[in-house]
């Protein structure tokens, strides 16, 4: 049975009885650790162990896995940290079911392939565990509606755990942008514009994840198995929250603004059949026709006037950059040449200045008095403020900073990108997942330097 096919289980069956899942919940005194659940520790999985684990308010309680590689690992960083063994759940198809049951869970941390996201979040939920959701929220846009209606309807907590609206560079310009430097904001963009071939195809051999082969599905390894079958099958902005996420919280999106629609375009696909060309020209992958557009643009309207172009490009030569602009009536900011431009502030009228003095200056309350503790964290850092962000409101009581709301919002992007593009760049409404309450719905995120 491979890591996928494991992983999904149950997914489509029946699930345990609701007073059973009801039952996994404990009661948790103020100022006990969190036990914590982790479904999924491969590569990316154990980003977010190693980070817990660094963590005295955290047991990590359980893992969850098929691939006894990555169980080793995981168990193997847990005594190195010097912390209690997890119970380990895995070996057959159920195993995360059985997790939710019986580890006596606060709350897990979803780290699974993209389609497994929204049952497991859901019977999570429904077992009254707190749910941290790597993106994507869902894959069919009914699944963003029944993840949605799984919150509201069991009131469990639920946060998507979008790491770059912490990156340091991007918090400093939302404290820019709510300090009205830009003006009134007009025009954002945001990507995901990273070379991903090596992620996509490798060998297949445990514990080495990117590149050396053209394999993938069954006879690749890690995200090879499970990301690039998408790639054959779908066309569309496949991964937009990176881009999409710190755009939505510059435009108040679903606090008192939101996207109402949105059209996508998408390029010929030519990247990866060319990267196996070029390694095994002989291989049987050559054959295959692959979907996906290697450069996907969607362009988003919103409720307020703003504009947001984004970007999906993972399958081409690049440097990585996410491609951000943040435009308003007095300035932008651009982090592909690092630079920025505010009338009336700038040295030389029309002339780009570094924008590094400025991030600075406006370095976010978050990052001055939390850069100590998340150096050495993945991502620059970003992924100690997300995790800590998930762990805080929880202990706190309070709700998440990256909420229900946003997740849907945010990652529904990919089903209505893909209609839009099937049906040859027709314009796609955008649902409503607050039914008209991101009329009222107040901003909360990073507000402050708690979380």
């Amino acid at each position: 049975m491979n890591r996928r096919k494991f992983l999904l289980g149950c997914a489509a069956g029946a699930a345990l009885a609701p007073h059973a899942l009801r039952a996994a919940a404990r009661s948790r005194k103020p100022n006990e650790a969190l036990n914590i659940g982790i479904l999924g520790v491969g590569m990316r999985g154990q980003v977010h162990l190693r980070e817990l684990l660094r963590r005295d308010d955290v047991a990590i309680a359980a893992i969850c896995d098929i691939d006894p590689f990555m169980i080793g690992r995981a168990l193997q960083a847990a005594s190195q940290a010097g912390r209690a063994r997890p119970t380990v759940f895995t070996g057959h198809p159920g195993a995360w079911r059985e997790m939710y049951a019986r580890a006596d869970l606060d709350a897990v941390v979803i780290v699974t392939p993209w389609e497994l996201h929204a049952p497991q979040a859901i019977e999570a939920m429904e077992a009254r565990i707190a749910v941290g959701c790597e993106v994507v929220a869902g894959v069919t846009l009914q699944e963003h509606w029944d993840v949605l209606g799984a919150q509201q309807r069991t009131g469990t907590p639920y946060m998507l755990l979008e790491n770059v609206c912490y990156r340091r560079d991007v918090m400093a310009v939302l404290n820019m942008a709510r300090q009205g430097l830009f003006g009134e904001l007009l025009h954002l963009e945001g990507g995901y514009q990273h070379d991903l071939r090596p992620v996509k195809f490798n060998a297949g051999i445990p514990g080495q994840a990117y590149g050396g082969g053209v394999e993938f599905g069954d006879k690749g390894w890690s995200e090879a198995i499970w990301r690039t079958p998408h790639a054959v099958v779908r066309n569309g902005d496949l991964y937009p929250s990176h881009g999409v996420g710190p755009c939505a919280m510059l435009a108040n999106i679903n606090r008192g603004n939101r996207f109402e629609r949105l059209t996508s375009y998408a390029s010929k696909p030519r990247g990866l059949h060319d990267y196996i060309g070029k390694l095994a020209p002989g291989h049987p992958n050559n054959r295959v026709a692959f979907s996906l557009g290697d450069i996907v643009q969607t362009q988003i309207a919103c409720a307020n006037g703003e504009t947001i172009l984004l970007s999906h490009d993972t399958s081409l030569p690049r440097p990585y950059s996410l491609g951000f602009r943040v435009q308003g009536t007095r300035g932008l900011w651009m982090d592909v040449n690092d630079s920025i431009y505010i009338e009336g502030k700038a040295r030389e009228h029309d002339r780009w200045e570094s924008a590094q003095p400025w991030l600075a200056q406006y370095d976010h309350p978050l990052w001055k008095r939390y850069a100590a503790h998340a150096e050495g964290s993945g991502h620059g850092g970003m992924d100690f403020f997300v995790l800590h962000a998930f762990v805080e409101s929880l202990r706190r009581a309070e709700p998440p900073p990256i909420d229900i709301y946003d997740a849907v919002a945010w990652s529904a992007i990919t089903p209505l990108s893909e209609a839009s593009i099937a049906q040859s760049n027709r314009t796609v409404q955008f649902p409503d997942f607050t039914r008209g309450q991101w009329r009222e719905r107040q901003a909360i995120f990073a507000l402050d330097d708690r979380y």
